[in-house]
């Protein structure tokens, strides 16, 4: 049967879903909350990471080993790289990758992990599509699309930074879990995809727009998680 790991980096990426499950037990590793129970009858584990790479590994590696989740979910709030997400828009994953690995003295390409021998994690195809038709049912009124997830420990607010991830990397949207969120899932073989809704534009107007639509993007995140995993069991 399968059981949908759902990580979110802060609190209210994930207290709708906490809200709206029933809760069996909360589980403390690693000074997290792990809140595991039934989401719309889907088995799920819920649990608020904390912000960064590190906080976001840690959740998917105990989500493994621990829960033995068989498919993850992240959600959350990005700011935009590409012209086309406005604000209050969301992206679906297509792949991910870090944003701020840079060990090209060696020969690696910027944002390749040494030894690895791949830069992006790709995310799931039929999860990705799931997504996408789930947000088109649960948030009518939202655009939604696909595209590049880049992550870095970083919080994005300078034109010429959202510059570099443009040309660099193709990135669709920044933030700072959703790679890690990948690349744990990529080594531990479960299925994931990243959910990302649009808060600001990662430019000289991020600081004023973030607080501002934080928390509708964020509500708009959490109903398209609600209703996918509804197709995932």
């Amino acid at each position: 049967m399968n059981k949908i790991g759902i990580i979110g980096a802060m609190e209210l990426e994930v207290e709708q879903l906490k809200n709206q499950m029933s809760v069996t037990e909360i589980v403390k590793k690693a000074s997290l909350d792990f809140y595991t129970g039934t989401l719309n009858d889907a088995d799920v584990v819920v649990v608020r990471s904390g912000v960064g790479k590190v906080n976001a590994a840690l959740c998917v590696q105990i989500l493994a080993d621990v829960f033995h989740v068989t498919h993850i979910i992240n959600t959350g709030v990005a700011g935009s790289l590409n012209p086309a997400l406005d604000i209050g828009d969301i992206l679906v994953s297509t792949d991910a990758l870090h944003h701020d690995m840079d060990a090209t003295i060696f020969g690696y390409r910027p944002g390749e992990v040494p030894q690895m021998g791949l830069r992006e994690f790709q995310a799931d195809p039929d999860m990705a599509a799931i997504a996408v038709r789930s947000c088109q049912e649960a948030n009518p009124d939202i655009h939604v699309r696909t595209g590049r997830v880049v992550s870095g420990d970083q919080f994005v607010s300078s034109k010429e930074l959202k510059q570099h991830l443009i040309e660099e990397f193709g990135g669709d949207c920044v933030e700072m879990e959703g790679a890690s969120i990948a690349h744990g899932a990529y080594l531990n073989s479960i299925p994931f995809v990243i959910i990302r809704a649009i808060s600001d534009k990662a430019d000289d107007s991020a600081e004023m727009d973030y607080p501002t639509f934080e928390r509708a993007a964020a509500k708009h995140s959490a109903n398209l998680v609600a209703h996918m995993i509804t197709q995932l069991t």
